[in-house]
């Protein structure tokens, strides 16, 4: 006796010019058919970060760049570690890195105005061979014992170290000219880096020195260093072309007011880190200060790759007013914290929110250096802004050393809010004389 057999899916012939088409009207086939699961409808549009690095060249150039820059907060750490364990001071140690500090800030410019003259690659490479070449020197002084002094001329040495980061940012502007969305989210990407870099760099140094030998972290911050700066040296299709004939003075003029700016931006990170660490010890939690200063950075670097994802609102001239005065309110906040609650617990939600204002300040601020700075001198512009932020972490590290000196632990923190204050007033001061200086040359 025959066996049931299930009705055969209908098909469909249809015969063109060329071919004969069968469609299958299965139930398999349906499935595959429905419109909801077609390929076009199932791949979501990438987002903002996502579309930078399909650009070409962008991934090894950032991977090297990244590499590069983890040492930044390394070196620091690491050449008090070594200097203060093998000669017993962290006052000799505080002043050579001091010393580099001040070299770096002197040096950084002039080393930027080359770079913008001669390019990256030719430039970079035997800076970054000189800075690493001072490092491996300052290793070999301390472990042997050499005079004080050899010290300090090693470690001048490393302000040779070139602007990696705005090396990068400065790509990241000759690639995206023409579209400030995608160089708003770049920005933002690049100022997440340097939060990352600067939170995981002090862990990894005090890894590094404390679980192998004390010159550990800094023979392993000049490898990363000269590692990534020839990976990032290599990726010649995205650098920007030199600009030989490189001969206007304008730079300073142009965003004079705006390093004025980062100056105190650079006072409110200087002092907050020197209050907090007085508060935690005055608390009887000295080694958690690291870990509480963290958040702060982690909190910058949230919000920076947050606040990349959006598209920008106005130019960014508009913006920082807006940045500054978010910074100013949320700067009060561990002011508060302290205040009210006296306990570090508590300090330690108020400076994560604190640190969400940071990175869109210094977004906003850098997109700004790239609109006003002549392109011929972006990377002297960028460097000349590294330099205002290093002054500013200095006076700043003076001023909270002083409050915490002479003040209660809890008022210290009125340093860094009123350094965020100090930026606000001082970009309202210079967009109102902008603002006159416009109407006085319609006028005329």
């Amino acid at each position: 006796m025959p066996q049931p057999t299930e009705p055969v899916p209908p098909r469909l012939h249809a015969v063109t010019a060329d071919t004969l088409v069968t469609v299958d009207f299965s139930p398999r086939f349906r499935r595959r058919a429905d419109p909801r699961r077609t390929p076009h409808s199932r791949s979501r549009p990438p987002g903002p970060y996502r579309r930078l690095f399909t650009l070409p060249g962008t991934r090894a150039f950032t991977a090297g760049n990244l590499l590069a820059r983890l040492p930044m907060g390394m070196f620091s750490v690491s050449a008090v570690v070594m200097i203060a364990g093998a000669r017993g001071s962290y006052a000799l140690a505080g002043a050579v890195t001091a010393t580099g500090l001040a070299a770096t800030g002197l040096v950084g410019p002039w080393i930027a105005r080359l770079v913008d003259r001669y390019g990256q690659a030719r430039v970079a490479v035997p800076a970054t061979v000189t800075a690493v070449l001072g490092s491996l020197a300052l290793l070999l002084c301390v472990h042997y014992g050499a005079p004080d002094w050899t010290l300090f001329a090693a470690y001048t040495a490393t302000a040779t170290t070139p602007n990696l980061g705005g090396m990068s940012r400065a790509r990241w502007a000759h690639l995206l000219r023409g579209d400030p969305a995608a160089l708003h989210t770049a920005n933002s990407f690049e100022q997440a880096a340097d939060e990352l870099c600067f939170m995981l760099g002090p862990v990894l140094a005090s890894f590094l020195t404390g679980t192998f030998f004390p010159e550990a972290g800094t023979l392993a911050g000049a490898v990363l260093l000269l590692t990534g700066a020839l990976l990032f040296a290599a990726q010649r299709a995205t650098e920007p072309p030199p600009r030989p004939g490189s001969a206007t003075a304008r730079t300073p003029l142009r965003i004079g007011t705006l390093l004025v700016c980062f100056v105190a931006t650079g006072a409110v990170f200087g002092s907050m880190e020197v209050v907090t660490i007085a508060y935690a010890d005055a608390q009887g939690h000295r080694s958690a200060a690291g870990a509480v200063l963290a958040l702060q950075a982690a909190g910058s670097c949230a919000a920076g790759l947050l606040y990349g994802s959006l598209r920008p609102t106005g130019p960014a001239e508009r913006r920082l007013p807006v940045c500054l005065l978010s910074m100013a309110a949320l700067m009060s906040l561990p002011l508060l914290a302290a205040r009210a609650f006296d306990s570090l617990w508590a300090l330690a939600p108020a400076l994560l929110a604190a640190g969400m204002a940071t990175a869109p300040t210094m977004v906003t601020a850098m997109t700004l250096v790239q609109d006003r700075a002549p392109a011929d001198r972006l990377n002297e512009g960028m460097s000349l802004v590294v330099t205002a932020l290093l002054t500013g972490i200095a006076c700043g590290s003076a001023l909270g050393g002083w409050a915490a000196d002479h003040v209660p632990p809890t008022a210290a923190f009125v340093t860094p809010a009123a350094a965020a204050v100090a930026a606000l007033a001082v970009n309202a001061v210079s967009r109102v004389s902008r603002i006159a200086s416009l109407n006085s040359r319609r006028t005329h």
